[in-house]
Parts: structure tokens; sequence; C-alpha cells
């Protein structure tokens, strides 16, 4: 059960907002203590000195997880999507949103679960605990026995999140432009108007409903995966029923021999290529906390399919594309993958010196370096993330006129790169590249 004091989730766009703007102010109180003790120690203050102060990081980061919702989401996203562009201390602060949200009052999880499941809703019940196991962006989790006895995981979305999302995201990049903590050139246009879209879909437990479903008969026959049974009987927009499955965190493995993590990490790279190549379905959130395995069956669990995307056969082909391609060191294969993804527009070509094009390509070859190997990729002695932060610097310093990448790559790099994370958590080493090949030589 999360240990987190519970506090009211604001509903109210005009509450939200008042939030936020609170929070303006409180910074802003910051920065002028801060620019006064410098001053009196005889430094020159500069801005990011005086917002990116340890006590300002915390009125942030402790202001998003109390709205909760889409404020708290962006600020996840961006410390996982544009970590390399933002400054560090930023990151950081957004980066201490993927932890546990604070739980709603008691009070007003008992009117949510009334409105949603009627006055005699515990009669569905022979237990229902009101502390939550865990509690994050959009709701929390609560651990309860149906009637019959049956253990259940019940997600209850946090009252007012759904008809805030616009707004919410509106309102947090507007803070943060008007903060000045974002470098000039950064397009947040794309990734905050794919954001709205995205957590729209998170915020109907119905369609999160449906897709656990699909997951449910797309793996039916594989005994490595273990997912909870839906109850759609307790389900609604803002409630999602489920069996409880047991499983330790994933991140936990760590302690376990090295043949089991190197056995995880490999269904997960495996499940990835049949959500790309077979499924085109995939759950794009890389949060380790989508992924559990039991140690009694050996299976491993997959939890939360809110963020699921479907993507097409053209752009399933092209990550075939893309893959045989940096199998066979093939860059006039490459180059088509990437334009067929959507990489490469013609106005991105003309306006690119032939150099700056490379240094694109080199950048995406850097990433398959795993699939390259020859053999286990030792993901914990790996300096990959860090080379890849480096030129990925150097590249947006370089190229003037880039543009944002197509939103299914962003989303689908997004789940590569939690991947990598993980596996390097685990201190995982996998054959990629053996993993991969069947899907290379299959025809779609």
């Amino acid at each position: 059960m999360t240990k987190e004091k519970g506090s009211k989730v604001p509903t109210s766009r005009l509450a939200r907002f008042g939030g936020l703007a609170s929070l303006v102010g409180r910074v802003a109180g910051g920065m002028l203590a801060e620019g006064a003790r410098q001053v009196a120690q005889g430094q020159k203050p500069g801005l990011q000195q005086m917002l990116l102060t340890p006590a300002n990081a915390q009125r942030v980061a402790a202001q998003l997880s109390q709205m909760r919702g889409a404020a708290m989401k962006l600020g996840q996203l961006l410390s996982m999507d544009a970590g390399d562009l933002l400054p560090p201390a930023l990151t950081a602060i957004l980066s201490q949103l993927r932890a546990n949200a604070s739980p709603m009052l008691p009070a007003q999880l008992a009117a949510l679960l009334q409105q949603q499941w009627g006055q005699q809703w515990q009669r569905n019940f022979s237990h229902f605990a009101f502390s939550p196991m865990a509690a994050a962006s959009i709701g929390q989790v609560h651990q309860a026995n149906h009637d019959d006895g049956s253990a259940l995981a019940v997600k209850i979305q946090y009252p007012g999140i759904a008809t805030s999302i616009d707004s919410d995201i509106d309102n947090v990049a507007t803070l943060l432009r008007l903060s000045g903590l974002l470098p000039d050139g950064i397009a947040l246009q794309p990734l905050l108007a794919e954001a709205k879209q995205q957590l729209h879909k998170e915020a109907d437990y119905l369609q999160e409903a449906a897709y656990l479903q699909r997951y449910r008969q797309l793996l039916a026959d594989d005994p490595n995966f273990l997912l909870p049974t839906l109850y759609p009987e307790l389900s609604t927009r803002q409630i999602l029923t489920m069996g409880f499955v047991e499983g330790v965190p994933v991140e936990d493995l760590l302690s376990q021999p090295q043949a089991l993590r190197d056995r995880v990490m490999s269904l997960l790279f495996l499940l990835l290529f049949k959500e790309i190549f077979e499924f085109r379905l995939v759950q794009t959130d890389p949060n380790f906390a989508n992924y559990r395995f039991n140690l009694q069956t050996g299976q491993l669990v997959l939890l939360d399919f809110g963020a699921c995307r479907d993507y097409s056969v053209d752009i399933s082909q092209g990550y075939r594309l893309l893959f045989q391609s940096l199998l066979e060191n093939d860059e006039a294969l490459q180059l088509q993958a990437l334009q067929q993804i959507g990489y490469f527009s013609a106005e991105f070509r003309a306006g690119t010196a032939p150099a700056q094009l490379q240094a694109v390509m080199a950048l995406v070859s850097l990433a398959g370096e795993p699939l390259q190997q020859q053999g286990a990729y030792d993901f914990a002695t790996s300096d990959l993330a860090s080379r890849m932060r480096e030129a990925g610097m150097q590249l947006s310093q370089q190229l003037q006129n880039w543009h944002t990448p197509p939103v299914d790559a962003l989303f689908l790099h997004r789940k590569m790169a939690g991947l990598f994370l993980l596996a390097k958590t685990l201190k995982a080493r996998v054959d990629v590249r053996a993993l991969l090949l069947p899907f290379i030589e299959t025809a779609v």
C-alpha cells in the first residue's frame, strides 16, 4: 500500500489554474531570495541559477504531483522525451514526477465510487481496501475481493482529470515558457498536441479495457506472459477492474540469477518485435511499473494498457526495412526506410547539407548498436545512452532546420529507450540480433 498522505484532487479549471499561478508566485519568491543570497556573497546571479534551486525544484514537483492528471503526465513525458534537450536541473525536477503521486482523500474516493457504481456498490465486494496500492498521474489502484472471493485490482481515475487535459497541458507549457527554462528552438507544439490526444485515450478506461482484451487474445497461446482478467461488469470510463496478478516489481529482479534477468529482457525485446511486426499494436509506455514477474510460475506479468498505439502496415514495414538496413549496414536502404517512417521531408532534405543528413543517419545507426552485435549485448557495461546523448546534443546544435520526428516514431522510440534502460538496470545480456532476425526474414 502507498504510504503517501492523501490530498484532494483539484477538479475545477479555475482551481487547477490557480494551483499553477500559485506555483509561479512561489517560484518567483524563491528566485528573489536566491538572487539576494548570491549578491550578498559577491556573485552575479544568473536566471537559471536562481530558478533551479533545490527548493524551487521541490515546489514544482510537489505542485504538479498534487494536481495529478495531465499536468503531472506532461512532466513525465518531457523528462523522458526531451531529457537530452532540457537543462539537466529541469530534467531532474521533472524526473521526480515518475514516482508515486499523492492519493486522493478518502471522502473524495467514496463520492467517486458511489457516482460510478451506485449507492449499493459495496455489495459487489467482500472486501475493498480504501488505502491504494499505488497512486500515479491519472489514477490510483486499490486491492479488493469480489463477492465470490476473487482477488481484484481496481484502477480508479482521479475526478476531473479527463476534462482538464487540454487546459492542464497548455497551462504547464505556458509556465515552462514563461520561466525561461526551455531552450530556444524546442518545438513543443507537436509534442503537446500528441500528448493531449494520447492522454484523452489513456483517460478512457473502457478503451484500455479493449486493449487489454486484444493483448489477452494475441498472447493467449504464449505461456511466457501473464495478463490480468478483465471484469467488464465492474468497469466504467473512470474505473477499470481486473483480476489481481501476483508478481514482484521487475526492477527487483536485480538480485536474481543472471540467466533469469537475461530471459526477462529477452522476452521483452521479443514482445516488442511481435508488437511492431505481427500485432502492429504497441504498448508505448516504458514505465517499469508496467511489468512484474511471477517467481512461482516464471511468467512475465504485463500491466497497464492505456498507452497502446496501433501502427499501420507502412510504418511496420518501414521499421522492418530500417532494422534490415542496420543489420546489413546499407545506407541507401536506411534512407529509404526513414523516409517511409516519416523522416526527411522534401523541405528538410532541400535545406540540409549531405554531411548533416549523414549525421542524422549515424545517430540512428548508433541506436541500432545492440542489433548489430553478433551474440549477446552486455547492457550493464554499455555506455550507449551517454554516447547517444552526446551525439544528439551535437546534432541539435548543427541542424538549424531540424523538425520534430514523426509522432509514431516518437512513441515507439520512447518504448525502445525504456527497454534499453531496464536492460541496463537489470544488467542483462541479450542477443537482440538473434531475436530480431526471424522477423526480418519473414515477409509481411
